[in-house]
């Protein structure tokens, strides 16, 4: 067992764990529809990945130091070397990885049905080419004289 490897997984585990309470804030947000708080939750998320991708960067420079090539191959290598502590930490991580993949790609497909369908909503209003709504309130269908919305 590698102690200083083990360190790393854990820490990098840890650091993926507050990503994924992240994702679950920015997840709650979209749901509840406050918007409002998804660029302070994007930054949060910014930074915590250039965190996440330091401690990768150090556990990669540890794995060459003993021996083995970067990325997850060497990784494999190292933890079925490294004893049961280090396959622990390392199967942890990868299980902690794919969920944290799996969230990430759940807000992303939410992200981008609410720009779909506000992208639809904005082309609905400007396929006429003219308001829905004359300046005398007057709601515009077509080519029809419209209904009145507002009387004044």
């Amino acid at each position: 067992m590698n102690a200083p490897l083990v360190d790393l997984l854990v820490r990098e585990h840890a650091a993926i764990g507050k990503f994924l309470e992240l994702l679950a804030q920015e997840f709650d947000a979209m749901t509840d529809g406050e918007f409002k708080r998804l660029p302070g939750l994007a930054e949060r998320k910014s930074q915590l990945a250039d965190q996440i991708a330091l401690i990768g960067r150090q556990r990669e420079m540890v794995q060459q130091a003993l021996g083995y090539a970067p990325g997850r191959h060497g990784c494999d290598a190292a933890a079925l070397a490294g004893g049961e502590a280090l396959q622990t930490a390392w199967s942890n991580l990868l299980a902690r990885a794919a969920q944290a993949h799996a969230c990430n790609h759940r807000n992303g497909v939410m992200i981008h049905t609410h720009l779909d369908y506000t992208r639809q909503s904005i082309n609905f209003l400007k396929a006429s080419g003219q308001p829905l709504y004359g300046p005398d309130g007057t709601h515009k269908t077509g080519s029809s004289s419209g209904s009145r919305f507002a009387v004044g």
